[in-house]
């Protein structure tokens, strides 16, 4: 009787391998890209903390001019930190989120939330200066809310 060959020939396994890394070399950038938009969204977290207090304070003196870090309840100016967000400050009801670069080189700028009096309320517009597919959706030509 003849012996069934098992198991997969040299070029069978070549093939494969040379798969894998054709998805390999397609996931891995788009993961990096993602990991980068996860991290950045950590600026656009921190200051909309900050959305709430620079609000209040609007309600009371009802000027956006007045307001800045370190005064009126609101935090001092880059006190407020995360793994990615070097400080957080605010100046003229503006929130400004900058980012550590050393982190992540990729997140060399900023996210700005800019308060737009309407009339007794806020409006608040988002914008930065990150590469546009780093900035999270809020802040992507969209105001935030």
């Amino acid at each position: 009787m003849k012996k069934v060959q098992q198991g997969f020939t040299l070029i069978e396994l070549m093939i494969v391998v040379a798969i894998i890394g054709i998805l390999a070399a397609v996931a891995l950038p788009a993961y990096q890209d993602y990991n980068t938009r996860a991290q950045a969204s950590e600026g656009l977290s921190l200051s909309s903390g900050l959305k709430v207090a620079v609000s209040e304070v609007y309600a009371e003196k009802g000027a956006l001019t007045a307001i800045k870090s370190g005064s009126d309840g609101i935090p001092a100016a880059n006190t407020v930190i995360g793994k990615y967000v070097t400080g957080v400050a605010v100046d003229a009801g503006v929130i400004t989120a900058t980012f550590d670069k050393t982190k992540n080189a990729k997140l060399d700028g900023n996210i700005v939330l800019t308060p737009v009096d309407k009339g007794g309320s806020i409006l608040w517009t988002c914008t930065g200066s990150l590469n546009e597919k780093y900035l999270p959706a809020a802040c992507r030509a969209v105001p935030a809310t």
